[in-house]
Formats: structure tokens, sequence, C-alpha cells
């Protein structure tokens, strides 16, 4: 019997990235410059292992417990999770009806490229990751890639976007932090927004993809400093993810939809729409408060505000499409939100999703009712995906 108790789509599942993965996708220019992926973020010595979980995949014996230990096998031991011809098995076993698929590593290293000087290789970095999350989905029309646009340059993400979408990719994934040189609201990406509209696309964010420090950090390492013991990460390991790390991880999102609600590409664009995926939700009730304030405080003097035809918590709730995580008040959220914001997700295979996430979101939706729960489990990501969940 599968795990989901009703229909579901999920907004956030994942791919397990091997080191080379990306090699075999780029174009020859940018092949040899492309470093392995970074794959030891997770629990200590587990990288070391992929040649073993590659075996056991092949073992019947491992094959037979995949229903058992669906949601305690955990990234490379998890079924799907780097053989493609292996995940719409897990589909099955999960009972979603479909699922956006995201990198595992490769956000931030996406990221730092499109910062550096060298503006083609960070594109050529982008093109080869989206052939490989297409060609990974490609086994499942259930499985729905999302393709990464640099937003470095105008000319560049214009073509990349329309690349991009033809190559099949279901969601355009943009940085959640600032592009070199510009404001995510910079007029000159307009031209790729409307390409997201006009295709029935969204464009999403993704935790990794916000601003960094030079050192690739999420935030200043002397935070750390505090005089005490280093705290072991969620994954046991070390320095990868604690929860002041967690604190920071809204950031970035709700500054980058701040300026293209306040700019007016919400405005401009009132079809596209917007995911912020596993990057919280209990953020987003004080967030559209303060949207609204600065628009009373500073409407009489800023004629972009006066152009703006909604108040900014009306945008959100419109066009902006948001995951909680399994351990925040989903019910609460709603309430001091609006029921068409939440999204389910699982964020399969990965240890953040858990081992029930439905039990825990069910858990703190006790409150709504079913009309609220068919918007939360299945109505939004269908609002949100349009015609990448149609086609």
């Amino acid at each position: 019997m599968p795990y989901a108790h009703r229909a579901i789509h999920d907004a956030d599942g994942h791919v397990m990235e091997l080191p080379e993965w990306l090699h075999e996708h780029a174009d020859p220019n940018i092949r040899d410059r492309l470093s392995p992926i970074h794959v030891a973020t997770v629990a200590p010595g587990e990288a070391d292992h992929i040649a073993g979980y590659r075996a056991q995949h092949a073992d019947p014996e491992y094959r037979a417990k995949n229903e058992d230990q669906l949601l305690l096998r955990k990234n490379w031991a998890a079924t799907g999770s780097f053989i493609s011809e292996d995940r719409p098995l897990a589909l099955d076993l999960l009972g979603f009806e479909s699922q956006l698929i995201f990198n595992t590593f490769t956000n931030t290293k996406l990221l730092m490229a499109e910062r550096e000087d060298d503006v083609e290789f960070g594109y050529g970095f982008a093109r080869a990751h989206n052939r490989a999350m297409a060609e990974f989905c490609s086994v499942d029309p259930r499985l729905l890639a999302s393709g990464y646009v640099p937003l470095r340059d105008f000319e560049r993400s214009r073509a990349h976007a329309a690349e991009t979408i033809e190559l099949g990719c279901k969601a355009l994934l943009i940085p959640s932090g600032c592009p070199r040189g510009h404001s995510p609201s910079h007029v000159g990406l307009d031209p790729v927004w409307a390409m997201a509209e006009e295709a029935g696309l969204p464009v999403v964010f993704h935790v990794g993809g916000g601003h960094r420090l030079a050192d690739g950090e999420l935030l200043d390492l002397e935070y750390f400093e505090n005089g005490a013991p280093p705290v072991p990460d969620f994954h046991g390991g070390a320095e990868n993810f604690r929860s002041v790390d967690y604190m920071a991880i809204p950031t970035a999102p709700m500054q980058t939809l701040s300026v293209l609600i306040l700019d007016g590409v919400l405005e401009r664009h009132p079809r596209l729409k917007v995911g912020v995926m596993e990057q919280g939700a209990s953020w987003v009730p004080s967030w559209m408060r303060y949207l609204d304030s600065a628009f009373d405080a500073f409407r009489k003097r800023e004629d972009r505000l006066q152009r703006l035809s909604l108040r900014p918590s009306d945008y959100v709730r419109r066009q902006v499409r948001v995951t909680p995580y399994p351990a925040e008040d989903v019910g609460w959220i709603v309430a001091n939100s609006g029921d068409e914001i939440c999204l389910f997700s699982s964020d399969y295979p990965h240890v953040e999703g858990g081992r029930n996430p439905i039990k825990r979101f069910e858990a703190s939706m006790q409150d709504l009712n079913e009309a609220q729960k068919q918007a939360f489990y299945f109505d939004n990501f269908a609002d949100l995906m349009g015609s990448g969940l149609a086609a």
C-alpha cells in the first residue's frame, strides 16, 4: 500500500548526485574546468560507500525490502536516489502524483559560479546541471525537473531560460540571493519572467541558493565563535546544518521576494508564480505584514509603490507558494497567511524530511478543514506548476 493517504503532489524531492554527475552533460569547453561534486556534506564517510550502495540496489534481497524501508533508508541508500530507473518505483511506493526534483549538492556551486568573473562558465555550468536534471527525470512524467537559470547577464539569461524550457524542465530555479551587479527585480530580466509566464511555468527558489559570503558560507563564521565546543550538524558530521545556520535560511528569499513585489515584477507579470522550497514558512505571516507596513509607510513618496494595484500581501497570496518544514506549525501558518500559500514537501530522500513527514504535518493541521488540507496537499502545487504539471 502506498505511503500517501490521499492524492498528494510533492513540491520538494531530490536526486543524490555522484561526484562526476555533471561531466558527461557538460560542453567540451567547460568539462575540464568542472570540479567533482563535493558530496561529503552528509554523514561522515557516507560518500565513500557510493559503489557499495549501487551494488546494494542491484541485490534482490535489498530490493525486496524497498517498501518496508522506504522512508528509513536515506540519501544514496534510498530507492531511486541516484539510479533514475528506480525512481518510478519510489514514486509508486510513496504514492505521490508528482514530485518536483532538485539537486542536493550543487545549488551553492551554481550560485558561486554565476557570481565569478567568467560569466560564460557560470552559464555553461548551469547548462550541464539542467541537462543532467532533465535526463534523470525523463524516465517518468511524474518527475518534474528544475532547471537553473543564472540572472547575471540579461541577454544570456533570456536565451538560457528559453533553452531550459525547451529542454523540458518544468520549473526555472533561480538564486534566492541577489545577482552580481543588479537587483533580481531589474527590468532587464523582464524577458525571463515573461517567458516563464507565457510557458505557464514557475520560477522557484531552493535552500542553498541564497547570497553567500566570499568563502561560500551562508552567514558570518564569527557567529559560531561562542567560546563553547563545536556543535555537530543535523547529520552527525561537522559544520553543515545547525540551529544557527537554520535561522539564516529565510533571509535571502524574504529580501528577493520583497523587491520582486515592491519593484513591480509581480504586478507586470500577474500570471507568474514563485515557489520557495525548503526554506521554511513560519516567517511568511510576519513578513507579509512587514511588506504591507513598508507599503503604507513609503507609498506617499515612492512612485513604484503608487503603481502597484494590490497591497504587497495580496501579491503573495496570488503568486507565491512556500513549503514549510515538517517541524513547523502548518495550521498556524495557514491561519495567519492564507489557504493559498503552503505546499506539502517530503524532501525525499534526505534525512531532513524525516521518517514520516505526512504524520508530522497532520499533527499541526488538526484545526484545518478539508478544503484547506486539499489546498496544502494538492491544489496549491497544481496552481504553482501550471503547464509544467499538465504537460
